[in-house]
């Protein structure tokens, strides 16, 4: 299991973040975006699973990933709040009915914020794998009719090492769901793509947001109005 701890604080103030895959490359780049959002004063733990799947990118990985992410919560009780650091509700449900703190998701939390922009946007993922766990979860989440999805194909370990190559997929994917389905700011739909969302906004002139800085802050706010 890839653990960082970033910031040591009590109980109640301390934020769980986890990363479902199994990709510690990906833990490491979560690590960084989470630990440039919360406080100085939140703790802050972030971790993968042993064992689970280096990309989560089928249904199959997904089946993989759940039970070792939902044990890895179970393993960690006491946290103020908790983040599911993928674009997916992995372990989300679960993790409510027993941990008794907020748990925050991914995608619901960049849809909430999509919303204060615009009427509608898209969702811009990795594999083409992914699109329809991404669309029945969209719809789960009530924003189906307001929401697209688009995949830049590529990989989540090839987002997160990135490069030109993979920046092109990525401006392409972007470009479309703007002429093409309308979308007056993007969501970056997988934690492979986090921080790119500031120089994306800034070169294609719209809202792009980050889905797991969202989760983050959202998950520090929900343990502050927790008391």
């Amino acid at each position: 299991m890839e653990t960082l701890r970033l910031r040591a604080a009590a109980g109640r103030d301390r934020l769980l973040v986890v990363n479902p895959n199994g990709n510690p490359e990906v833990t490491r780049l979560v690590a960084r975006i989470a630990a440039g959002v919360v406080a100085p004063t939140t703790g802050l733990c972030v971790l993968n699973p042993e064992g689970s799947p280096h990309s989560i990118e089928t249904f199959a990985d997904r089946q993989r990933a759940e039970p070792l992410a939902v044990d890895l919560l179970a393993r960690h009780p006491g946290y103020g709040g908790y983040v599911m650091a993928c674009f997916d509700d992995i372990a989300v449900d679960q993790g409510r009915r027993f941990l008794g703190a907020p748990v925050v998701c991914a995608a619901e939390a960049a849809i909430s914020v999509a919303r204060m922009f615009v009427p509608r946007f898209a969702i811009v993922t990795t594999v083409e794998s992914m699109v329809p766990g991404i669309r029945a979860l969209v719809r789960k989440l009530g924003a189906a009719d307001a929401c697209a999805v688009r995949a830049a194909g590529i990989g989540v370990a090839e987002a997160a090492a990135g490069g030109e190559a993979i920046a092109r997929r990525i401006d392409g994917a972007i470009a479309d769901a703007r002429n093409f389905d309308g979308a007056g700011a993007i969501i970056l739909g997988s934690g492979g793509l986090a921080g790119r969302a500031g120089e994306l906004s800034r070169r294609h002139g719209l809202p792009v947001i980050d889905s797991i800085e969202a989760a983050v802050a959202m998950g520090e706010l929900a343990m502050r109005l927790r008391g």
